[in-house]
């Protein structure tokens, strides 16, 4: 009996079955890479989105008038905790690469700082609230700026 055919047809039905099998590994593998960022552009929009609105709405209840320090600090702790940015910044440390959870981190604590100013009763357009706004715009920058590196789109060039 000649086992050359038949050892060609078992060698070619490996060949295409490990061909198959790594075909349908990278295209797995693809599927993940294009999954994973598409939760990690939500979790940033999420926690970008969550900043900026406590930045308005605690910047909102300081113009506002408040019957003592208490109520005042009480309002500006509430409008922050009502956004949803610590919920947000959990996500972010859960799927972000080390850099960006960093400068998250970073603009979050930027903006605890101007936070307690404004419960402690610095004016919103004060000297003294001026540096903070200051970094609170620097490092949104810099973490909008490897967010978007990581997600592939590129630098604004704007900010």
């Amino acid at each position: 009996m000649d086992w050359m055919p038949l050892l060609s047809t078992l060698a070619g039905a490996v060949i295409g079955i490990a061909a198959t099998v790594i075909a349908d590994r990278n295209r797995w593998k693809r599927e993940e890479a294009r999954h994973a960022l598409e939760v990690r552009r939500e979790v940033y929009t999420e926690f970008v989105s969550a900043l900026k609105t406590a930045g308005e709405e605690m910047r909102a209840v300081a113009l506002g008038d408040h019957m003592s320090e208490s109520a005042r600090d009480a309002a500006v702790r509430e409008a922050v905790r009502g956004t949803g940015i610590y919920t947000a910044s959990e996500r972010l440390w859960l799927v972000g690469p080390s850099q960006v959870v960093a400068a998250g981190n970073e603009a979050f604590h930027s903006l605890r700082a101007i936070r307690d100013a404004y419960a402690r009763g610095v004016a919103v357009d004060s000297a003294e609230a001026a540096p903070l706004i200051a970094r609170r715009r620097a490092a949104m920058a810099e973490m909008r700026r490897l967010m978007r590196e990581d997600l592939g789109i590129g630098s604004l060039d704007i900010e």
